[in-house]
């Protein structure tokens, strides 16, 4: 019997490690049909962000009570899976608590922490299941959320709250077990959570507890394994790529946006002729401005949309949405994540070979309007607790409608004219400019 319980419990990892890499390696494509970006530099400031937002969720800390309960939610998950590992061991071994030994009296301290742990991510979990569904924060019920964004929240909230009283309930079990000598379960010590629950089942006999707390083991490990692959279709999936796009996160001043090299290169034969940096040679490739699908993106903008929370802290942030325009950074994130996606599947359905589907990112996901009601004042940015830029991607969208099909409102072309004409936003040459400056100080 002990045989097939290692053998199913290794054929069950096998599965779960298997899938999950294969969607692991699915997502690093989808992410690398961007264009190539150089983000090396400066790696000290990476790995600082890395341990200040990333590890340390230093932008949730604005709002102390609810960065306090999510790193609960965050630390106490991480923290108490590291038992995961004893888990594993055991499953595969034949084992039972197979570090007792190796740690001795501190066992049973580092599963009371674990049970402390595990006791205020159920109660985080429960509160932030009242603020989406019954107090309905703003933000939680936008229609960005519409459909599965909404209850793919609520179902890992649940299945958290599911996993720590498996692991709560399988530890009672086992202290009862201890406490009646039972054939297998060695003496850890008390359990600090657990342990006070242990004499629910003293009216229970030794099979019917051992059944708990095997059932418990196997919905426990299971649970995990059927989380890990769950991750790759949910917006938790930040869990794990937090850390990367914390690392590659831009390290220019917010305000500073990037250069187009031959739009630079126009201005500066306009303005400074003696800054201009040298004219493609002749037949050089016409460059693209801006993007209008996935593909012309960068890795770090897809990176950016797989590593969405779905908070909606940048659409509550935005002017433009809290004016009623239709913008929602949130949006214009989880609509790249689902056009890359669906490229990526298109992708390896022919044979690594794109094939034309009829549809982009501009207009089929995200509309113009969307776009034009952008302000570019980078509250997005600012408000983002993993380092993500929804307005990277709004500009080059933008950059695209203007540059590759001269389509913008007509304030902006009159400004545009105004640019290449008079060097200036107005509708005055340079002399005139002059001559306006000095009647305004007369």
């Amino acid at each position: 019997m002990q045989i097939v319980q290692e053998l199913l419990f290794v054929i069950a990892f096998g599965i779960a490690v298997y899938l999950f890499s294969q969607q692991a390696r699915q997502i690093r494509k989808n992410i690398l049909l961007g264009r190539d970006e150089d983000l090396n530099d400066h790696p000290d400031q990476r790995w600082r962000n890395v341990l200040l937002l990333a590890f340390g969720q230093k932008k949730m800390f604005r709002n102390p009570l609810v960065a306090v309960l999510h790193f609960f939610v965050y630390a106490g998950f991480v923290i108490i899976n590291l038992e995961i590992l004893e888990i594993i061991l055991d499953g595969i071994l034949g084992k039972h608590r197979l570090f007792v030994p190796v740690l001795g009296s501190l066992y049973p301290v580092l599963i009371g922490l674990f049970e402390i742990l595990a006791v205020l991510v159920f109660v985080s979990c429960a509160i932030f299941l009242i603020r989406r569904n019954i107090l309905k924060l703003k933000r939680f019920i936008s229609k960005d959320l519409d459909g599965w964004p909404r209850s793919d929240a609520n179902y890992i909230l649940i299945t958290e709250i599911v996993l720590m009283t498996l692991f709560l309930t399988m530890n009672a079990a086992d202290q009862n077990l201890q406490l009646r000598g039972s054939e297998h379960y060695v003496a850890t010590g008390h359990f600090w959570v657990s342990g006070m629950f242990a004499s629910v089942f003293n009216g229970m006999s030794d099979a019917s507890v051992i059944a708990v707390e095997r059932t418990c083991w196997w919905l426990h490990i299971l649970g995990i394994l059927a989380f890990l692959n769950y991750l790759p279709y949910s917006k938790h999936l930040h869990i794990i790529l937090a850390f990367p796009n914390a690392y590659y996160a831009s390290l220019e001043p917010k305000g500073e946006m990037e250069n187009m090299p031959a739009i630079q290169r126009e201005v500066q034969s306009m303005l400074q002729p003696e800054m201009a940096t040298e004219a493609p040679a002749e037949g050089a490739e016409i460059p693209k401005f801006g993007a209008k699908d996935v593909q012309d993106l960068t890795w770090k903008n897809l990176l950016d949309a797989y590593s969405c929370t779905e908070c909606g802290r940048c659409s509550a942030a935005c002017p433009a949405n809290i004016t009623g325009k239709l913008l929602s950074p949130r949006k214009i994130m989880m609509d790249t994540r689902d056009r890359v996606t669906e490229v990526g599947k298109n992708i390896k359905a022919n044979g690594g070979t794109f094939q034309d589907d009829g549809k982009a990112l501009l207009r089929d996901y995200i509309s113009e309007e969307e776009l034009r009601a952008c302000t570019t004042c980078n509250a997005c940015v600012q408000e983002c607790p993993v380092s993500i830029s929804p307005l990277d991607i709004i500009l080059q969208l933008r950059r695209h409608l203007v540059m590759e099909e001269s389509s913008a409102p007509a304030e902006w072309t009159g400004m545009f004219s105004n640019i290449e004409n008079n060097m200036a936003p107005w509708k005055f040459g340079p002399d005139d400019r002059e001559n306006w400056i000095n009647e305004m100080n007369s």
